[in-house]
């Protein structure tokens, strides 16, 4: 059975202290880099490791944060996901993952399962049936800092970083009446979340500011998923004064759209225009391919973390420093076959 070397035994090789020899470990500025180098090449040839609960235990700090996503089958939750790990990993911060599954109470075992982790702080998506905050809340009695991304609650003065929905809405339909799209419809995501809200109101302005007055029949109340945008097209269909393009509030949706327009042999985009909104991979594509706004998902996950590393690094009990703080992305548009029709 292999032994596992301790500092001691460090300490012993070089004839120094255990102490100096965790101060070394630790970059303490005490210590002359001729003694951190020495002590580095020892631990490394002893196959040292050090244990970090005892670690976190000495310092009250674990350097892990937690991370709540509503799905890991989106592949922008994912892309966020790598901007976090990259800027965490720069800090020494460790990530641990959790879905939600879109649920409420997913997102509430989450939150206990990594408050009992000792994380440092929380970075979170709302589930898209969260109307209670309740559980994210309670984080400030634990002392720990949280900061939401994409999917944000603006009331709650939670620091977060979202991308500018309002414009990347108003981009997409200013875009397909540019196209000669002159009844333009849009599926719509759940109105207690401000990302879905804001894209409602980017489309309406711009049709506004076109003199476009859309009918209430235009807009589709859908739950952000591929069924709903068949179930849109399906509707947008049987009416008797049809659209002839959708903005659909997200890719998936948009996905659903594509696939029922297909099967009842609508042209797109032709007969009808399509754009998304989130820049799934899949869009680039299928055929046609995608219209739709990117959300810079990597930068947002790594402005994510430096909100909260701010946090964290403010003085102990302090969660208010950055509080109220949003940082906003600019959305990028990505037109393709689905909404060129000149």
């Amino acid at each position: 059975m292999n032994i596992r070397a301790t500092i001691a035994d460090i300490a012993k090789v070089l004839n120094v202290t255990p102490a100096t020899v965790s101060r070394a470990l630790n970059n303490h500025p005490g210590i002359s880099q001729e003694t951190k180098k020495a002590v580095k090449e020892v631990a490394e040839k002893l196959q040292y490791k050090r244990n970090k609960i005892a670690s976190s235990l000495r310092s009250g700090r674990s350097n892990m944060i937690g991370v709540i996503i509503p799905s890991a089958a989106i592949n922008f939750f994912g892309e966020v996901v790598h901007g976090i790990e990259a800027a965490a990993g720069e800090h020494g911060y460790s990530v641990l993952l959790y879905q939600s599954n879109e649920l409420p109470e997913f997102e509430k075992k989450g939150i206990e399962a990594l408050i009992s982790a000792g994380v440092d702080g929380i970075l979170a998506s709302l589930a898209k049936g969260t109307e209670d905050f309740g559980h994210y809340l309670s984080l400030e009695e634990h002392q720990i800092p949280l900061v939401f991304f994409d999917r944000a609650n603006d009331a709650l003065g939670i620091p977060s970083v979202v991308v500018d929905d309002f414009t990347g809405a108003y981009k997409a339909t200013e875009h397909l009446i540019a196209q000669g799209y002159k009844k333009i419809a849009h599926i719509s995501g759940q109105q207690h979340l401000s990302i879905f809200r804001n894209r409602l109101e980017g489309y309406k302005s711009a049709l506004h500011n076109a003199d476009i007055t859309p009918e209430e029949d235009w807009i589709f109340k859908g739950n952000v998923s591929i069924a709903a945008g068949r179930e849109a097209v399906k509707y947008f269909l049987q009416l008797n004064h049809r659209p002839d393009a959708i903005f659909a509030v997200e890719d998936y949706t948009a996905l659903g759209a594509v696939k029922e327009l297909k099967e009842q042999y609508i042209r797109i985009p032709e007969d009808m225009g399509i754009v998304g909104f989130a820049n799934e991979d899949f869009g680039a594509h299928i055929t046609p391919s995608l219209s739709t706004i990117d959300q810079q998902p990597v930068q947002m996950g790594k402005e994510a973390f430096r909100l909260l590393y701010d946090l964290m690094a403010s003085k102990r009990g302090d969660l208010t420093a950055v509080r109220n703080s949003k940082v906003m992305l600019e959305p990028i548009a990505f037109f393709r076959q689905s909404s060129l029709r000149k």
